[in-house]
C-alpha cells in the first residue's frame, strides 16, 4: 500500500514546507517498502518533477475548477480518490494552516486514525508509531495505531530537508470529488516582503521589554542581517505596536524555527507553548528573574538597547 502526501503550492510555487513534507513522506513509504505518491493542486509554476530530489516516485497535480480556491472538503475529498487509485493506506499531512484544515476532513472521509503535532519520523510502521508534543509543548508521548487508513500531520520544520538526487514521474490526473460542501474565497491578505514565520529558520521576537513601536527598527535590522523573520508577543500585538500576524504564541503561531531570539520578552507560559520546538532559544532580558531563562539555551542578562546594536555590529563584522 502507497503513502499519499499532500503537497502545499503557493501560486504555483513550492517552498521547503512542500519538499519537508515529500521526504517525510519518502522515508515513510521506505519504513514501510513502499513508495510515496504526491498530489498537487492547480496550476504549477515550478517543476513538480523536481520533487523526486526528495524521493517521490511519482506526483499527481490536479486542476480545473475545483482547485482554483482553496476548499479544504474538496481537497480532501480528491486525496482520497487518488488514495484509492493508487492504492494508497497512509497520508501525510503538514501541518500548516491549510493541512491543519484537511487533515480532519480527510480523517472522516476515509475513517482513518489520525495523530497530529508529530515531531519526528515514524518509530515503527507495523503498527504505525510516532512520537507528538503534547500539553502546549511541554511533554512528548508515543502514539500508535493499527487503523486501516492512517493520517500523520508533523509540525513544519520539525524533520528539515535533505536534497538529494532523483525526479519524480508527473502525472496530469483525474478525480471523482463528489458532493462536498461549497465553500469561497471572499478576500486574502498576505503579507508582503516578509519571511512567513511558519517557514523561518530563523526568527527575532520582541516583547514590551522594547517600550514602543518606534523601536523595532533595531529588530528589523537584526532580523535582516539574519534573514529572519519577526514576530512579538501577544500584549506587543494586543497593544497593536506590531501586526498581529506576528504574534507568536499558545493563541498566536506555533513556530519551529532553529534560531529563535527573545528580547525584552518575560517568558509565560502561552508564550512558550508556541515557541519551545524552536533548536535554540537566546533570550535578552535586563531582568535575570525572568521565567524565559529557564527555557533558554543561551541567555543574556541587560538591556535590549544596549545589547542588540552590539549584537548587530557583530554580525555585521562577522558578514564582513
Amino acid at each position: 500500500m502507497s503513502v499519499i502526501v499532500y503537497l502545499e503550492n503557493w501560486e504555483g510555487k513550492f517552498k521547503k514546507n512542500t519538499f519537508e513534507a515529500a521526504q517525510y513522506a519518502a522515508k515513510t513509504a521506505a519504513m514501510m517498502g513502499t513508495e510515496a505518491i504526491g498530489v498537487t493542486f492547480g496550476d504549477l509554476q515550478d517543476d513538480a518533477s523536481q520533487l523526486g530530489k526528495y524521493g517521490l516516485s511519482k506526483v499527481v497535480n490536479l486542476k480545473g475548477g475545483d482547485f482554483t480556491e482553496f476548499n479544504n472538503y474538496k481537497l480532501a475529498a480528491a486525496l482520497k480518490d487518488v488514495a484509492a487509485q493508487n492504492g494508497g493506506d497512509t497520508y501525510i499531512v503538514s501541518g500548516t494552516f491549510n493541512g491543519k484544515a484537511v487533515a480532519p476532513v480527510l480523517a472522516v472521509m476515509t475513517e482513518a486514525g489520525l495523530i497530529t503535532n508529530v515531531t519526528e519520523l515514524p518509530s515503527s510502521v507495523a503498527p504505525l508509531s510516532v512520537k507528538r508534543s503534547v500539553f502546549s509543548s511541554k511533554g512528548f508521548v508515543s502514539y500508535s495505531t493499527d487503523a486501516a487508513n492512517k493520517i500523520v500531520v508533523f509540525i513544519p520544520n520539525a524533520v528539515g530537508v535533505e536534497e538529494g538526487e532523483g525526479s519524480a514521474e508527473v502525472i496530469e490526473g483525474s478525480v471523482s470529488i463528489g458532493d462536498v460542501p461549497q465553500t469561497s474565497v471572499t478576500e486574502t491578505d498576505r503579507v508582503k516582503g516578509k519571511i512567513p514565520l511558519p517557514e523561518a529558520e530563523r526568527v527575532v521576537s520582541g516583547g514590551r521589554g522594547m517600550k514602543g513601536p518606534e523601536n523595532w527598527g533595531m529588530l528589523e535590522e537584526l532580523a535582516d542581517l539574519l534573514d529572519a523573520g519577526t514576530a512579538c508577543s501577544k500584549p506587543v500585538s494586543d497593544m497593536g505596536w506590531r501586526p498581529h500576524t506576528e504574534h507568536v504564541g499558545q493563541t498566536g503561531i506555533a513556530i519551529n524555527p532553529d534560531l529563535y531570539i527573545a528580547v525584552g520578552i518575560s517568558g509565560a507560559i502561552q508564550h512558550l507553548a508556541g515557541v519551545s520546538n524552536s533548536k535554540v532559544i537566546v533570550v535578552i532580558n535586563s531582568d535575570a528573574e525572568a521565567p524565559f531563562f529557564k527555557a533558554a539555551d543561551y541567555g543574556v542578562v541587560g538591556d535590549a538597547f544596549d545589547v542588540i546594536p552590539k549584537l548587530t555590529a557583530a554580525v555585521k563584522k562577522f558578514k564582513a
